[in-house]
Formats: C-alpha cells, sequence, structure tokens
C-alpha cells in the first residue's frame, strides 16, 4: 500500500548509516531511507557472504540513489573499524542519526567442524562489529539528544539452527547487546530495536528452496526498519521478525514457576524437583516481563513467602486472568438474558456501564483449590484427590458453604493472582470439613477479592479435631421468622449447567449422566455456584439498585441440588445494617437448596413496587380472613390444612396468600419453609372479591374455570365461613 504523499514519513535532515549495504537488504534500507530524504552512507566491503574477496558494491547503491536525486557516500571499511564508518558520516554530513548494522557472513559448520577463525569471524562480524559501530556512534547521538539504531538477528538465533552454532551464538548475542542498548539510551531518545529478517540475499541463497527464495523479497522488510527508525516510532528494545510482507513482534517470557521448597532453612533435594517438574515447565500463565527488576521483585516476593512460612502444602498461589468474554459468558451462565434491557450492562462489553456481576470473583479461588492439592492435604488421616472426579463422586465430596467479599472495585478486565490458604479443618463426625480462604489481588498488589469455601468430605471424620470452626470463617445467618419482604421466581433453563460450566467448573458430574450417576443423580445436576449466582444476581436487582458498586459481601449454604429447568424463588428479608437475608427455593418441589444466605450491601436501594406486592382489592378480604383467624384459632386449626392462593390480575399472578390453618397464621406469601400446600387456589383479583361479598358462588366459579384448584378439593369447601366478609372494599 502507497501512502498519499503528504502522509509519507520522512527523514529529511537526518543522517543513515547502513553498514552491509551493497546488496540484498542493507541496499534496500539505503535505497528507501535515501527517497523519503535522508543522506545515506552505504558502507560494505565488497566480498562475498564468506567474508571474502572485494568489488565496488558500495558505489553501485551509490549511484543508484545518486541517479534518483538522493544523496549518499560510499564507505569501505569494515564492521570491526566502526569508528572509520562512523567518522565518514560526520566528514560528509556532519551527524548520525539512524545506524542500522546490517553486515554479516556465513561460516557454516556442524558443531565438531566449527575452527577457532569460524567462530572468531562470524562473531567479530556480526557481534563485535555491531557494538564497535554503535559504540563510536553513541557520543554525537547523546549530544543530538536522539538516535536510532538496529540489530540484526536471526531466527537460527532465536529457535537455533543445525550447522549455524556460530551463527546463532552471534545472533541471538545481539539479543541482548540491543536490550542493554536501549535501557542505557532511553533517556537521551536514543532507541534500539532487533530486526529478525528472512529474506532473500547472497546469504540465503542456495540455502532457502527456490520457491521461498524468490517470495522473501528483501524490499519487503525495508518498510519496517524504516518505521522503527523514524522519530514518531515509540518501540524501543522491541524485536521483530519479518519477512514476506509480513511482521510480528517476539518476546521471551517467564511461566509462573514453583517454590522448590517450603522453608527459607530448607535445601532443595534432586526427588522433589522431579516431583514437581511439571509445574516448573508450566507455560500456562507465563507472562512477559520488561525489565531485570520485575524479575528480581517476583524472587523477592518468593523470599518473603519462604520467611513467613507461608510458602507450604497448606498455600497455593494461581494467577487468574480474565477479559470481557469471560465476563459475559459467566453473566449467561448465571441468567443474565438480552430480554431484560438491565441485564444489557452485563452481557455487552461497549455499554457504557458495562460491569461484572460480583459472584464471577469466586471463580480465582474456585479455580485455584481445585486444581490443587490444599484441601486432601488438610487431611493427614485420609486421601482422597479433588483434581480426580471419580473420587470426588465416589466418596461424597461436597461444596458445603461459600462466601465471597469484594474489597474494592474489580475492573472489568484484568489479572488477578489468587493465594488460597487452609483456614481451617473441622470434625464433623459423619465427614471433615475443609474451609480454604482464597485472597485474590491485581497487579498492583490491592487485595480485590476474599473468598472462603467450605468442601464437607464425606466420612472422614471422627479424628480428634476441633467441632467448632474459628472465629475467622464467616457465619450463615438464619432468616427471620416473618414473611419475606420480597420474593422473585426465576427460571432456570436445560441448557445452563452446560453454559456456566464454560467459566472453569468442568466437573463432569453437570454434564455427563454417567458420571451424576456415579454420585447418585438420575441426571447432572446445577452447579451450587450457578443457583448461588442466580440468587445474589435477584437480590442485587431487588435490593442493590441492580449496581454491582453496591456489592460488598455474600454467603450461602448449598442444602439441596437443582436441576437445569427448575424454577428458583428467591425470598428476601430486608434487615439493618444495609443486609439482606435470603433462601432459594425449587418451585416445583418446595425444596429450599440455598439456606442462611445473606448479602451485604454499601448502600440499599429497594427496587419500586417489588418489596411487596401492588395493593389488590382482593387485599383487605384477606385482611379480613386473618382478623377472623385470630379471633378464634381453635376454629381455624380445625380445618387443620394449609392453603395457597395465588391472585391474578391482568392474567398473571400478581400476588399470593397462604392460609396456614394448621398454625392459625395468615399472611401474604409464598409459603414458609418447610411448609407445603394442601390445596393451592388461582383466581382473579376481582372474582376474589365477588366470591368474598357472596356475588359469586364458589361452584360457579369453579365450573367456569374462575376459580381453578390443585391438590385437596374437598378442603375448599371448609373455607365457606372465613371467605364471608363484611369489609369495606
Amino acid at each position: 500500500m502507497v501512502a498519499p504523499k503528504e502522509d509519507q514519513l520522512r527523514y529529511d535532515g537526518r543522517v543513515v548509516v547502513v553498514t552491509g549495504a551493497g546488496a540484498g537488504l542493507g541496499r534496500e534500507y539505503a535505497l528507501l531511507f535515501a527517497s523519503r530524504g535522508a543522506k545515506v552512507v552505504v558502507n560494505d566491503l565488497g566480498g562475498n557472504f564468506k567474508g571474502q574477496g572485494k568489488s565496488n558494491a558500495a558505489d553501485k547503491v551509490v549511484e543508484e540513489i545518486r541517479a534518483a536525486g538522493g544523496v549518499a557516500v560510499p564507505d569501505y571499511n569494515s564492521v570491526v573499524e566502526g569508528d572509520k564508518i562512523v567518522q565518514t558520516a560526520l566528514e560528509n554530513f556532519g551527524r548520525i542519526d539512524v545506524l542500522v548494522n546490517n553486515a554479516g557472513i556465513l561460516r557454516d559448520r556442524s558443531l565438531a567442524r566449527i575452527s577457532d577463525e569460524d567462530w572468531n569471524l562470524i562473531h567479530d562480524v556480526h557481534l563485535k562489529g555491531s557494538f564497535l559501530t554503535t559504540r563510536a556512534a553513541w557520543p554525537v547521538m547523546k549530544k543530538q539528544n536522539f538516535g536510532r539504531i538496529i540489530m540484526t538477528s536471526s531466527n537460527s538465533g532465536v529457535y537455533g539452527n543445525f550447522g549455524q552454532a556460530n551463527y546463532s551464538a552471534a545472533k541471538l548475542g545481539l539479543v541482548g547487546l540491543a536490550n542493554t542498548v536501549a535501557i542505557e539510551g532511553a533517556k537521551n531518545n536514543i532507541h534500539c530495536n532487533v530486526i529478525v529478517p528472512t529474506a532473500a540475499s547472497r546469504m540465503t541463497e542456495g540455502i532457502l528452496p527456490d520457491i521461498l527464495f524468490n517470495e522473501l523479497k528483501p524490499e519487503l522488510i525495508a518498510p519496517v526498519v524504516a518505521y522503527l527508525c523514524h522519530e514518531s516510532c515509540e518501540d524501543n528494545g522491541s524485536i521483530i521478525e519479518s519477512a514476506a510482507g509480513w511482521a510480528t513482534k517476539v518476546h521471551f517470557v517467564r511461566g509462573r514457576g514453583c517454590v522448590l521448597r517450603t522453608a527459607i532453612d530448607e535445601d532443595v533435594s534432586p526427588e522433589y524437583v522431579r516431583q514437581v517438574w511439571n509445574r516448573v515447565t508450566d507455560m500456562s500463565d507465563a507472562r512477559h516481563l520488561n525489565a531485570i527488576g520485575e524479575a528480581s521483585l517476583g524472587l523477592v516476593g518468593v523470599l518473603e513467602k519462604l520467611r513467613d512460612g507461608k510458602n507450604n502444602e497448606n498455600s497455593v498461589t494461581e494467577t487468574f486472568r480474565y477479559g470481557f468474554k469471560d465476563v459475559i459468558l459467566y453473566a449467561l451462565g448465571v441468567g443474565a438474558n438480552v430480554s431484560d434491557p438491565t441485564d444489557l450492562k452485563f452481557l455487552y462489553e461497549n455499554n457504557p456501564e458495562f460491569g461484572v456481576l460480583p459472584t464471577f470473583f469466586i471463580l480465582p479461588g474456585l479455580l485455584a483449590v481445585m486444581g490443587s492439592s490444599l484441601t486432601a492435604s488438610a487431611i493427614k488421616h485420609t486421601t482422597f484427590d479433588l483434581t480426580n472426579v471419580v473420587s470426588c463422586c465416589l466418596l461424597k465430596i461436597l461444596h458445603g458453604e461459600q462466601y465471597i467479599e469484594l474489597l474494592e472495585a474489580p475492573p472489568t478486565e484484568g489479572v488477578l493472582t489468587t493465594t488460597s490458604t487452609v483456614l481451617d479443618v473441622v470434625d464433623k463426625k459423619s465427614g471433615a470439613l475443609v474451609i480454604t480462604q482464597s485472597d485474590s489481588y491485581d497487579e498492583n498488589g490491592t487485595l480485590i477479592a476474599r473468598n472462603q469455601s467450605s468442601t464437607f468430605v464425606v466420612g472422614a471424620g471422627n479424628f480428634n479435631g476441633k467441632t467448632k470452626a474459628s472465629p475467622e470463617v464467616k457465619p450463615l445467618v438464619p432468616n427471620p421468622k416473618r414473611a419475606p419482604d420480597a420474593s422473585v421466581e426465576v427460571p432456570t433453563h436445560k441448557n445452563q449447567a452446560a453454559v456456566y460450566r464454560l467459566s472453569g467448573d468442568l466437573n463432569p458430574m453437570h454434564i455427563d449422566p454417567s458420571f451424576s450417576a456415579i454420585a447418585g443423580y438420575k441426571v447432572p445436576i446445577l452447579h451450587g455456584l450457578c443457583t448461588m449466582g442466580v440468587s445474589v444476581k435477584a437480590v442485587l436487582k431487588q435490593f442493590g439498585g441492580d449496581d454491582p458498586a453496591l456489592f460488598r459481601a455474600a454467603k450461602v449454604r448449598f442444602s439441596k441440588p437443582v436441576l437445569p429447568g427448575q424454577t428458583l424463588r428467591v425470598d428476601m428479608w430486608k434487615e439493618p445494617n444495609n443486609r439482606v437475608c435470603f433462601r432459594t427455593v425449587v418451585v416445583e418441589t418446595n425444596t429450599e437448596v440455598l439456606s442462611g444466605a445473606y448479602v451485604d450491601f454499601k448502600q440499599i436501594i429497594v427496587k419500586p413496587n417489588m418489596t411487596s406486592a401492588s395493593a389488590l382489592q382482593s387485599d383487605a378480604v384477606f385482611a379480613g380472613i386473618k382478623d377472623r383467624v385470630a379471633e378464634n384459632e381453635a376454629k381455624a386449626k380445625a380445618v387443620n390444612a394449609v392453603f395457597l392462593y395465588k391472585v391474578t390480575s391482568g392474567g398473571k399472578v400478581a400476588k399470593e396468600w397462604v392460609l396456614d390453618l394448621k398454625n392459625a397464621k395468615v399472611y401474604e406469601g409464598p409459603l414458609q419453609s418447610g411448609t407445603k400446600a394442601d390445596t393451592t387456589m388461582t383466581i382473579a383479583d376481582a372474582d376474589m372479591v365477588d366470591l368474598a361479598l357472596g356475588k359469586l358462588q364458589p361452584q360457579t366459579a369453579f365450573m367456569k374455570g374462575k376459580l381453578k384448584i390443585t391438590g385437596n378439593i374437598m378442603l375448599a369447601q371448609k373455607l365457606a365461613p372465613l371467605l364471608k366478609t363484611e369489609a369495606k372494599l
């Protein structure tokens, strides 16, 4: 692509020195710089690719440049006399702005056949020559407060190549040289970068296949080098590979590594190194370090943990990287839906209010603990493996409780480093309860999230351990003994577990029927943490203004499993100190699946008209029933039944009322925990009023479909005395 003349990068007033510029890449560099206004020193000895012989190659390139209207002078010095090359630039043009160290030769031999001369010649031209020429140009560039330097490496240096031990060593040595030159020159606006070219030249002719050689045109690489040398390019210390009209950045990365001892005064054994070698060589969390200081700082962190005794079998540290796709996938997994406009901020990365659901930040700790032996190592008297799915199913290893606290507003994407430790081990007799704590820090070392997970290992109890958890373990909170302040029904879908598992919990028990059968379930069950995510999301919408920034903490107990496709009802109680207690119940079975749960907010914002259902005319009917039950509890208890009324408005259930005549209680629904309806009746608001006033007979309402009854129909007849009302409607 050719840029318009007014947009072209220019080098007017700049002086460029290109070594090895008599042919190939060097020639293309010189021609391009000259065509863009630079004054060019064309350096070349004129020998062949082995460094032998002489020719007037530099003169020919200078003639080309001058014929095109450019300015150039030849230089015939060897790069091991780099000061003479730089002197040519100063004598002719008075300065040097750009130095492209391109000169090179080959002396290919297998390792055993490389002579001292072969080794020394290669290093003299490639490594020593680049150093000497750069050193000569350095004071001039420093005085100008400007310089651009290119070192030429090779894929043979980056990756190695048979028969090129001398050449490979010199070429990778140039990368190290460039790294240091970049550091030392930065304060004086002297940038040094590395080009790793693959091009057709005197050096590669006869080595590369013809079909490849013919496409590796040097002129396709020259623009990359030209840009790296322009004053507008801010790269410094970069390694750029380029060939055939393609370019990319290359850099070194370092794995997370593994500490080979558990205390500062311990030795390292070869046997332990062998044991953890997979962790030593694991590159799944590899990252690029920009400076040697970062490497040293990481080592200091390891030593501090050793001194503090934190690097032991009861501690594990993992890196958790996430982006907007991970955040959105999690939101879909816990039921966010584009049909709900308020959910769009959790599903669309360009939404101005794009945010992360708070329970997403359970994942860093969960994955760290699940992928380690942390929980297993805490129980000394038995053996199991949390990473072994079959073992977990057979041994009934259960996720008992979960706590999540956000201490700072988390970013929508980033890297968290999570350290997980065993907080407590409790002997529950029927099993062992292991509580782990996971603290997640951002890249600045700020504590973002804290999780506590309780894992119950069935059959691992009776080890004479402590029977109560330590105060550091966050307790559950029982639900208030009153009707909920709000209730919300949330349907799950058949594919919910299949979607949720993609956020990291890949336990096949939630997708593979054969594994769920091992655990004793007829069909795969929904993840408990998915149920928690769905529930906390509902509480956030109801009492947190749907704003993740208002979330502080949440705790739940996983009481029973949920089957994908079942409907969840989240009952909520607004309590003092910005706390909302809640429970989650499966509507179809009236089974409580999350117990003792709560969400703590920084501020509570009640969703309008949702603390309780909007007022209905029939409310007065039930108020009258409530009064009559209170006046004569014995008569009410004689009925000995529980009735659930579903009152509709506009064709939808607007409110529920419960007549618990077994306990002489009447309250606005839903059913309280442990209570089951003997008879359920669905009726429209207006029809309920007419029924109470005697304008509509129960039998007529039933026959016309205005009154729908499920359960024990005969019990409904006992309600007649209670339904009659004299209330002013």
